[in-house]
């Protein structure tokens, strides 16, 4: 048992180093949702595919070749162009964000979550394969409270409220040319 806590720790800091940007698109995406389950669904659905393909990584050596993974970066760019031009009704406060719309971004957005992920779960045995997800997951869900605390404070409400419309599909259109060229595009 002398792996557990150093288990508990490297799967904090792996967690802690991959989503650190998150926070930024979960905040938004919580200020922009209807229905705020939504966001937790897709936050999870996205992160649950990133770790299985770091899973299969893992146990299959490297899924994609790294010239595709530049390609990702279309999703964000497609989100963002769409919510460009979405017809915002001035007694609409919330967007259209859905599950799938949420997945995506969190996907696309998860290159480094794989990069850190496969070598790490290579590294370990199958206890502490167990243990690092469950920390993954675990600090997941506080990562959710964050973001819909973090939208529910009266300054970023407002300014998410009253600009959110404009500032998400710049966030996602710049994600997507970030993920372009940080592959040699």
């Amino acid at each position: 048992m002398n792996w557990f806590i150093p288990a508990l720790v490297t799967g904090a800091v792996a967690f802690s180093a991959t989503n650190i940007d998150d926070i930024v698109f979960l905040t938004i995406f919580f200020s922009q949702a209807s229905r705020r389950w939504q966001v937790v669904v897709g936050q999870y659905l996205g992160f649950t595919a990133l770790v299985v393909i770091s899973l299969i990584g893992f146990f299959g050596g490297q899924v994609l070749p790294h010239e595709w993974l530049r390609l990702f970066g279309l999703a964000p760019i497609a989100i963002g162009i769409k919510k460009l031009f979405v017809k915002r009704d001035g007694n609409t406060q919330r967007a259209n964000t859905g599950t799938l719309d949420v997945a995506t971004v969190t996907f696309v957005n998860g290159a480094d979550n794989i990069g850190i992920y496969t070598p790490l779960f290579a590294i370990s045995d199958a206890p502490r394969i167990i243990v690092l997800i469950a920390v993954l997951y675990l600090l997941l869900a506080v990562w959710c409270v964050a973001g819909y605390l973090i939208h529910r404070q009266e300054a970023v409400a407002y300014t998410l409220q009253r600009w959110g419309h404009r500032i998400v599909p710049v966030v996602l259109i710049a994600l997507g040319i970030y993920i372009l060229l940080s592959w040699g595009f």
